[in-house]
């Protein structure tokens, strides 16, 4: 089997293909939330604010639920306000698990 090189697999190109299936609110909503550093929240009110959309978090929440890449769009790091975890399409139980460790590594981090 052939190895490709590392060159030809360009990641943000398939995303932002991936992306043109969404609609310009969600895109802008993604793009802000890839902004949220590791081991940090923001709330749904903050990703809204940030897309220049203050009174649309609820609607922030709705795009997230459409994440087509939870692996590299980090919805789990939006959180309701007031500390609530808020919802998560993979299960609450897994965003608070996810919250966890990266909060764990973000400590690891710092000591290094």
């Amino acid at each position: 089997m052939q190895k490709l090189p590392i060159e030809s697999l360009n990641i943000c190109e398939g995303v932002e293909r991936i992306l043109t299936r969404c609609t310009t609110f969600e895109r802008d909503v993604f793009r802000a939330v890839c902004a949220i550093p590791l081991g940090e929240v923001r709330t749904y009110q903050w990703v809204a604010e940030k897309i220049g959309r203050p009174r649309a978090a609820r609607a922030v929440g709705q795009a997230l639920r459409k994440n087509p890449l939870p692996l590299l769009i980090p919805c789990h790091r939006v959180v309701a306000g007031g500390g609530m975890p808020g919802g998560y399409s993979r299960g609450v139980a897994l965003k608070k698990l996810l919250l966890d460790f990266e909060q764990a590594l973000s400590v690891e981090k710092k000591k290094l």
